[in-house]
């Protein structure tokens, strides 16, 4: 392609309307046209700019007071700040101190049996995705959760996933639901995940949580994203567990329906 043109220009065209990935680019000699260099640097832009941006924790904690009935906590990780947090991802998966000491206020009697929900909003890689889409699924996904019991709303400043396990313990829940901002691609700076992990506590890997990934206006939409997360909710409480087996077994009823 170095005259600049496609061997199949149809087919370039044809590309670009089933993904929003760089395909069927042109060229001019060795370099990208003006065009998709341009396009390039936007995308990038973008992306670090979700990565550096701070989450407005104060509007979201009324955003979500005002479409629930629970109470909204806001807490902080153990990062003091977004540098911090992007060099040290170890201190984002725990609390600081005085968010903490808030959580223990709200920790139920030890004899109360843990047959909770605890919902943990955070704004991991890309706060532009927790601001855009989280409060929305939450919206949709409440109706459906007749039976369970919430605990109070954790707002977590600076955090990844597995802050999750600390406040999930400490409320004493059965299962731990983090909505967190997913790292930002070139065609996607805003994409939401949600992670869900059962019996939830300080330890736990990957392989024992469920992810639901990509909600985004361009990915999965807020109600299949609530279809799916009851799914995992449910069988995870009957089966008493989350993670590969329970990945595996929703594969296979999806595969025979």
């Amino acid at each position: 392609m170095s005259d600049g043109a496609h061997p199949d220009p149809a087919l370039a065209v044809r590309l670009r309307a089933l993904t929003p990935a760089r395909v069927g680019l042109a060229c001019t000699g060795v370099s990208l046209e003006t065009r998709d260099l341009l396009d390039f640097q936007r995308f990038h832009a973008q992306a670090r700019d979700a990565v550096h941006s701070r989450l407005e924790a104060a509007s979201l904690v009324t955003t979500l007071a005002q479409i629930s009935s629970a109470e909204v906590l806001r807490l902080h990780s153990a990062a003091a700040d977004r540098a911090t947090y992007l060099q040290r991802p170890d201190l984002g998966r725990t609390l600081d101190e005085p968010s903490r000491d808030q959580l223990f206020r709200h920790a139920p009697p030890t004899e109360a049996p843990s047959k909770k929900l605890a919902f943990i909003v955070a704004d991991g890689l890309s706060s532009l995705a927790v601001e855009r889409h989280a409060a929305a699924l939450i919206s949709e996904l409440f109706p459906h959760l007749d039976g369970w019991k919430l605990t109070p709303i954790c707002v977590v400043e600076q955090a990844r996933v597995a802050i999750g396990d600390e406040i999930g313990l400490a409320l004493g829940a059965e299962i731990s639901v983090v909505l967190i901002g997913e790292r930002p691609g070139l065609s996607s700076p805003d994409s939401l995940g949600v992670y869900i992990t059962f019996d939830p506590r300080p330890g736990r890997t990957d392989a024992e949580r469920n992810c639901i990934s990509n909600i985004r206006a361009e990915g999965m939409s807020y109600t299949q994203a609530a279809a799916q997360l009851v799914y995992y909710l449910t069988e995870a409480r009957r089966r008493q567990l989350t993670g590969v087996a329970l990945k595996e077994e929703s594969h296979r009823l999806k595969a025979e329906g």
